[in-house]
């Protein structure tokens, strides 16, 4: 009898525990099925109007229709981007809080100056989103038509001519000091605080040379105020298919992007960030969303998390590089 006994308590025990077993994984899996269950907060930083500002409405509009729950757009602007990055930082790493990675922010600061957070180990990153090639343009009374001719006519002249940037550190900045690095010529640097006031004296001629991203100088080339050259990036882009690379037009290797990427908290669950990473390449892969973008002067990468990753600290080194070389200083 205690025998018998024991056993009906041995039994009882052993389905009690896989009761509540059952309860924990039931659980944990509805909770997986059910992200996001609220609104989720995506840090941009940068203000309104800008590339990335766009591009981050324009893919949000597509998750808020895929997710059922809002993609809540929060642009914070303000010191290179550097405010809006520690704030994710130091974000909960629930899957609630994500932020937008630009090349200055991530990948360019981190060399200038000393930033609150480590743009490779406090963050867990999802998904690279797109690239917008800058354009290698020239004020039209500028004698020349080439890249080639470019780089004999600055170093005819060495240090008689002037570029543009939209600010010390940015991406138009480095691809300028790139090119000088590998053609060895000389020209003066006159930065700007943002594209458009540097756009607006390259077109008067008071400088004459700019490394400009793609959607935002296009336009003045097709005005017939701006002289393009060529683009920067590694192969030649789908939106001006006919204009040759930087590279193979005369400076083999060069390649400068501006590329945005999604990043959220380091310690968020890896479930979490594979979700996030499937379901941003999910809209991506849209063709309406393409086209939309491709309109606007974005190329859609969306890649894997680990290649994201690998291209950050990539770009982290090379960019570490130019900036001592060139003797870069944070203004």
């Amino acid at each position: 009898m205690v025998n018998q006994s024991m056993n009906k308590y041995v039994l009882f025990f052993v389905a009690a525990c896989a009761a509540l077993l059952g309860v924990g994984s039931g659980s944990a899996a509805a909770q997986k099925s059910d992200y996001p269950a609220k609104s989720v907060r995506f840090i941009i930083p940068v203000p309104p109007g800008g590339g990335a500002d766009l591009l981050a409405r324009t893919i949000g509009q597509k998750l808020t229709e895929a997710w059922g729950q809002t993609l809540v757009i929060d642009n914070r602007g303000g010191a290179g981007g550097t405010i809006a990055v520690d704030m994710a930082a130091k974000a909960a790493p629930d899957g609630y809080t994500i932020v937008m990675g630009l090349i200055a922010s991530i990948a360019v600061s981190v060399s200038l100056i000393k930033l609150p957070y480590d743009p490779v180990t406090d963050f867990a990153p999802i998904t690279m989103l797109a690239v917008a090639q800058n354009i290698l343009v020239v004020h039209p009374s500028l004698p020349a038509v080439s890249v080639k001719e470019l780089i004999a006519l600055l170093k005819s002249k060495a240090g008689h001519y002037h570029y543009a940037s939209a600010g010390n550190g940015t991406s138009p900045h480095l691809s300028a000091e790139l090119f000088k690095l590998m053609t060895g010529v000389s020209m003066n640097h006159v930065p700007y605080k943002g594209a458009g006031p540097a756009l607006v004296d390259l077109i008067a001629g008071q400088v004459e040379i700019y490394f400009g991203s793609l959607p935002a100088t296009l336009p003045q080339v097709k005005a017939g105020k701006l002289r393009v050259l060529a683009v920067t990036g590694s192969r030649r882009s789908q939106i001006v298919p006919d204009l040759p690379t930087v590279a193979e037009a005369g400076v083999p290797g060069f390649e400068s992007n501006q590329w945005y990427g999604v990043l959220a908290p380091a310690k968020t669950p890896a479930w979490i960030a594979d979700k996030l990473n499937r379901d941003f390449i999910t809209v991506l892969k849209l063709s309406e969303l393409r086209e939309r973008l491709f309109s606007q002067g974005f190329e859609v990468v969306a890649n894997s998390r680990e290649e994201f990753s690998r291209y950050i600290r990539e770009e982290i080194a090379k960019w570490a590089k130019v900036i001592k070389q060139a003797g870069i200083r944070a203004d």
